[in-house]
């Protein structure tokens, strides 16, 4: 349950501030990135367009959390 209330606050978060939802979502970008490096640039494009939503969905508090504390590394 606490887990579900974190993502609820982050995917808030991220539909109210545009600057955090940019830079959470290269963060998931990269991340995913790093996950398919035996992929193509293009079809990396299309992988990540087709999961994008579930990728933000799932990473939304630890996306958030890397914002939060990115200057802190």
């Amino acid at each position: 349950m606490e887990r579900d209330n974190l993502m609820h606050g982050a995917r808030t978060a991220l539909n109210q501030n545009t600057e955090m939802r940019e830079w959470c979502e290269n963060y998931l970008r990269e991340k995913e990135r790093e996950n398919h490096q035996d992929m193509t640039d293009e079809e990396f494009q299309k992988h990540w367009r087709y999961h994008r939503p579930e990728i933000m969905h799932a990473g939304a508090a630890e996306s958030v959390q890397a914002y939060k504390t990115r200057g802190e590394k």
